[in-house]
C-alpha cells in the first residue's frame, strides 16, 4: 500500500470521526427547533415560506398526513421536471440549442432525479441545456435529499417521544440549514480548485494535431456541490467525476468524498442526540462504519493486486489500473468508489464496469444493504429497520416480547419492517429476471455470460437503493430499461419510506415501559456483533443466489482464464 494511499484514507476516515458528533449535535439542534449559528440568516426567510404554504413550526402531521405530503409533493416535483424536459427546446439558457427530451428518457430521468436516484441514461453535456441542468435537475437535487432527511427526521421524532412535525416545515429546514449552506462552501471550493462555473457557452479549441475539440462547461461547480451532499450522484458530463472538469485534483476528491458521507453520517448521531441514546448511536456507526471498511478493502486489494490473467503471463503490473483515475491513484479511486456505493451516491470517479469481479461484489454490498450509513435519512430509517427486525429474533430466542427505546416490538411493526425490507430484494430480483427473460431486455446486454447478468443486476439494484451509477455496459437507453428502471426507483424510494412512518406512529402511541432485568440493551458491543451478523445471514439469504450467478462466477472462470 502507497503512502499516498495510506493518507488518503486517514485524512478521510478522520475527518469523518471529527465530524460526525458537531454534525450531529447541530441536525438534532435545528429540527428539535433550538438556536443555531444560522438562525440570523434564515429564520426570516423560512419564516416567509411558511406564511405562503400555511404551516408553522410548531405544526403537526400524522404518518398519513406526513407520507401523503411527501409522495404528492414528490409528484409535483416529477410531473414538472418531466414538463420542463420536454419543453427543452423553447426555454433559455440554452446556448447549445439542444430540443425537446424524448418522452421515455424523459420520464425516466424526472423519476430518477424526483427519488433522489439520479440514475442518467443520457450524456448531460449532449442532451441538456444549462438551464435543464441548473434549474430543473440541480433543483431536483436539493429538494429530493431534503425529503429523504425529513422521513427520517420525522422517524427520530417518534422514536424520541415527540410528535412527526411538519413535512413541509422539515423539508425547508433540509434545505436552507443544510444543504443550502454547505452547498455555498463547497462550490467555493471546488471554483478554487478549477471547476469550471459559468453560463459562457461551450469553447472550441485547436489541438496540436490540427483538429477541433469542443469543451464542454456551465454550472458546473454547483452541480457537484449539491450532487454530493444531497447524495444524488448524477453527473454534469457523462464521465461523471472521472471528467477534471467535475473532479480536477485530489483534494477536490476528498471535498466530494467528504460531501457525500457528511450529512449520512451526522445523521446517524443526531438520532442519538436526540432519543438520549448516544451510546446506541454509536453502536449503530460502529455497525456501519465495519460495513465500510469491509467494502473499502473488498474494493481495492483485488485491484491492488492486479488481473489474475496477466499476472499468470509474467507481466510487471501495478495493479488493475484499467478505468481508475492516474490522478487519484488506486487508494483515491478505491476511497472514492467506496464512497459513493456506501453513501448511495452513485457519483462515480471510474469505471465500475472494469473493476475485476471480487471487487464489484463491494458495490452490490452497499446497494444491497442500503444502510452503510446510505443517503441522509433513509440509510438510517434501513439501518432500524434491521435494527427492528434483529431485535424481534432475538425475542423469539428468549421467549420474551421484544422492546426498543422503551417501546414493545409486535406484529404490526414486524410487519411493516418485514414488507420494507422485503421489498428491496423483490425489486431487484423481479426486475432482473424480467430482463433476462423478454427480447426487450436482452436486447440491452452487449457481455455475455455472467457478467452480463451482473449488469442487469446493478442496474436494477442501483435503482432501487436510490444509488443512480450504472456498471456502463447496459443499453440504458433502451425504452425497456428506461420505464422499468423509473418503476423500480419510485418504488424503491417511497413504500420503505412509508412503512417505517407507519411503524414510527406506531411506536409513539405506545406507553414507555420500565426498564427491566430482562430488557434487551441495544447499545452493547454484544447487540451490535448481533445486529452485524443478522444483516449478513438476512441478506445472504436474499442475494448470495444470484451474487452466484453473476460476479461470483465470473471471478472462478476468469482464474481459468475465461474473459467476458
Amino acid at each position: 500500500m502507497s503512502i499516498s494511499t495510506m493518507l488518503t484514507w486517514t485524512v478521510v476516515l478522520a475527518a469523518f470521526l471529527l465530524l460526525i458528533k458537531p454534525m450531529g449535535n447541530y441536525i438534532a439542534k435545528v429540527f428539535t427547533f433550538q438556536p443555531t449559528i444560522l438562525d440570523k440568516p434564515f429564520t426570516a426567510l423560512e419564516n416567509g415560506i411558511f406564511r405562503v404554504i400555511g404551516v408553522s413550526r410548531a405544526s403537526n402531521m400524522t404518518a398519513r398526513q406526513y407520507g401523503v405530503a411527501l409522495l404528492a409533493t414528490n409528484l409535483l416535483f416529477a410531473v414538472l421536471g418531466y414538463a420542463a424536459l420536454r419543453l427543452q427546446g423553447a426555454l433559455p439558457f440554452n446556448p447549445q440549442h439542444l430540443g425537446a427530451v424524448n418522452p421515455q428518457l424523459a420520464f425516466n430521468t424526472a423519476a430518477s432525479f424526483a427519488t433522489n436516484t439520479n440514475w442518467q441514461a443520457y450524456s448531460g453535456e449532449n442532451t441538456m441545456s444549462y438551464f435543464s441542468q441548473f434549474g430543473v435537475l440541480s433543483y431536483l437535487q436539493f429538494v429530493t435529499p431534503a425529503t429523504g432527511g425529513a422521513a427520517g427526521i420525522a422517524f427520530v421524532r417518534a422514536m424520541s417521544g415527540r410528535k412527526l412535525g411538519n413535512f413541509f416545515v422539515d423539508l425547508t429546514l433540509m434545505c436552507t440549514r443544510l444543504l443550502l449552506p454547505l452547498a455555498v462552501i463547497v462550490t467555493l471550493i471546488l471554483v478554487g480548485q478549477g471547476v469550471p462555473e459559468t453560463l459562457g457557452g461551450y469553447l472550441h479549441a485547436h489541438t496540436l494535431a490540427g483538429q477541433t475539440q469542443t469543451i464542454p462547461r456551465g454550472p458546473i461547480a454547483s452541480w457537484e456541490s449539491i450532487e454530493h451532499l444531497g447524495q444524488n450522484g448524477g453527473g454534469y458530463t457523462n464521465a461523471n467525476s472521472a471528467n477534471p472538469l467535475e473532479n480536477p485534483s485530489a483534494l477536490s476528491n476528498i471535498v466530494e468524498i467528504l460531501s457525500m458521507g457528511l450529512l449520512p453520517v451526522g445523521f446517524f448521531y443526531a438520532f442519538g442526540a436526540m432519543t438520549g441514546k448516544r451510546r446506541l448511536a454509536w453502536t449503530l456507526t460502529s455497525v456501519a462504519g465495519g460495513f465500510f471498511l469491509i467494502m473499502l478493502a473488498l474494493t481495492y486489494f483485488p485491484e491492488a493486486a492486479g488481473n489474475p490473467i496477466i499476472n499468470s503471463l509474467g507481466l510487471a503490473t501495478h495493479g488493475n489500473m484499467v478505468g481508475k483515475e492516474l490522478r487519484f491513484g488506486m487508494g483515491g479511486t478505491s476511497m472514492f468508489e467506496t464512497s459513493t456505493m456506501a453513501f448511495t451516491t452513485g457519483s462515480v470517479a471510474s469505471a465500475h464496469d472494469s473493476f475485476l469481479p471480487l471487487s464489484s461484489l463491494s458495490f452490490f454490498i452497499g446497494m444491497f444493504l442500503n444502510m452503510v450509513f446510505g443517503g441522509k435519512g433513509v440509510g438510517l430509517l434501513n439501518m432500524l429497520m434491521f435494527v427492528i427486525i434483529t431485535i424481534f429474533l432475538m425475542g423469539l430466542m428468549v421467549g420474551r416480547t421484544p422492546e426498543f427505546l422503551g417501546k414493545k416490538i409486535e406484529t404490526k411493526e414486524v410487519t411493516l419492517a418485514s414488507i420494507a425490507f422485503l421489498l428491496h430484494p423483490f425489486l431487484i430480483l423481479v426486475g432482473t429476471a424480467l430482463a433476462v427473460y423478454t427480447p426487450a431486455g436482452m436486447q440491452g446486454v452487449f457481455n455475455p455470460g455472467p457478467h452480463g447478468l451482473s449488469e442487469i443486476i446493478y442496474g436494477f439494484a442501483s435503482g432501487a437503493a436510490n444509488n443512480g451509477s450504472a456498471f456502463g455496459g447496459l443499453g440504458a437507453a433502451l425504452p425497456f430499461y428506461e420505464i422499468a428502471i423509473g418503476i423500480v426507483t419510485i418504488i424503491g424510494r417511497y413504500a420503505s419510506i412509508m412503512a417505517m412512518l407507519l411503524i414510527g406512529q406506531s411506536l409513539l402511541a405506545k406507553k414507555s415501559l420500565p426498564e427491566t432485568s430482562g430488557t434487551m440493551h441495544t447499545d452493547t458491543p454484544l447487540f451490535g456483533g448481533i445486529l452485524f451478523g443478522s444483516i449478513i445471514v438476512l441478506n445472504a439469504l436474499t442475494f448470495f443466489p444470484i451474487m452466484a450467478l453473476g460476479p461470483i462466477a465470473e471471478q472462478y472462470l476468469m482464474l481459468a482464464h475465461h474473459l467476458f
